[in-house]
């Protein structure tokens, strides 16, 4: 087994974005700040209605997916055809924008606690151009396993191998074989996890700090700090406190990107036609977004 090590840190830096919602944002803050396959990585949370109540209105994407995870709180999502999907603590959004989908993400509380991630996720030019699909997953769709006493780990996309089990999370089968855990160890617990050898890998901790072992050396990572992984089968965290942390992998889509603001494609003359498809109504032309086809974990 080759375990992995954190081979560079990016602590989240404070910026607001849609109509004035305050984030923490680690990956995406400028082009050098990506892990392919992952473009960007937010982190939103307060307790103050002023920092999230106006949401983010509507707004165009294309050439890659969203993730949205609540951890605290309601948003309700609606895009341009009328689709509502309302998103309750514990539960996620899975959008691939593919070819354009413009939606909304609202919040549907003026007081109390709002807090989640999302994450947006690269496609590869084949599929940049696909009908925009999505899927609704309730808290009760997504796997627990309690791996270890004082360890629990909750399966968001791919699939989680311990004491011999297989656990597969809702998501599965997407170009990139994402996997996205929610884990949560307690004081003194250690963690370790299997991982496809050249699959990018990131820790991002938005309670407490962990660490990660090898042999003997213990390699810290703050809270709302992303730490990128250096390539290998194995990862082993350990808590010298209680520590939630998001840990996500990907296949490396290893192609050229060109950004702009919610548009992500492979050339500057795609993004211009992106623009212009915005702009003439034509972004959504392929018609209805469809829904993504959860996996049934057993």
């Amino acid at each position: 087994m080759i375990n992995r090590h954190l081979q560079q840190i990016i602590p989240a830096t404070s910026v607001s974005d849609g109509a004035g919602v305050k984030i923490k944002r680690s990956l995406g803050l400028n082009a050098q700040l990506r892990f392919d396959p992952f473009l960007m990585l937010d982190c939103f949370g307060s307790e103050q209605a002023g920092d999230y109540i106006k949401g983010f209105p509507p707004h165009p994407h294309r050439g890659f997916e969203t993730v949205t995870y609540m951890l605290d709180g309601h948003m309700l999502h609606e895009d341009h055809l009328g689709n509502k999907g309302h998103l309750k603590s514990g539960g996620v959004q899975w959008m691939t924008a593919g070819r354009g989908i413009i939606h909304s993400e609202m919040p549907q509380q003026e007081q109390g606690l709002m807090r989640g991630l999302q994450l947006w996720l690269n496609l590869p030019a084949s599929e940049k151009m696909k009908p925009a699909t999505y899927a609704d997953i309730p808290p009760q769709k997504i796997p627990l396993c309690r791996p270890a006493n004082g360890v629990s780990v909750k399966v968001i996309a791919g699939s989680f191998q311990y004491d011999g089990n297989e656990v597969q999370g809702p998501i599965l089968g997407l170009s990139t074989e994402p996997q996205f855990y929610d884990i949560r160890l307690q004081a003194g617990t250690e963690l370790k996890l299997t991982l496809p050898q050249d699959h990018h890998a990131l820790l991002y901790p938005f309670e407490g700090a962990v660490a990660v072992k090898n042999a003997d050396t213990l390699q810290q990572l703050k809270e709302h700090h992303a730490g990128l992984l250096s390539q290998g089968n194995s990862v082993t965290l350990f808590a010298n406190a209680d520590v939630s942390v998001i840990l996500l992998a990907g296949k490396p889509i290893n192609e050229p990107i060109a950004q702009y603001g919610p548009f992500v494609m492979n050339t500057p003359a795609e993004i211009e036609q992106a623009i212009r498809d915005y702009q003439q109504g034509k972004l959504t032309a392929a018609g209805p977004a469809g829904q993504i086809t959860l996996n049934t974990p057993a």
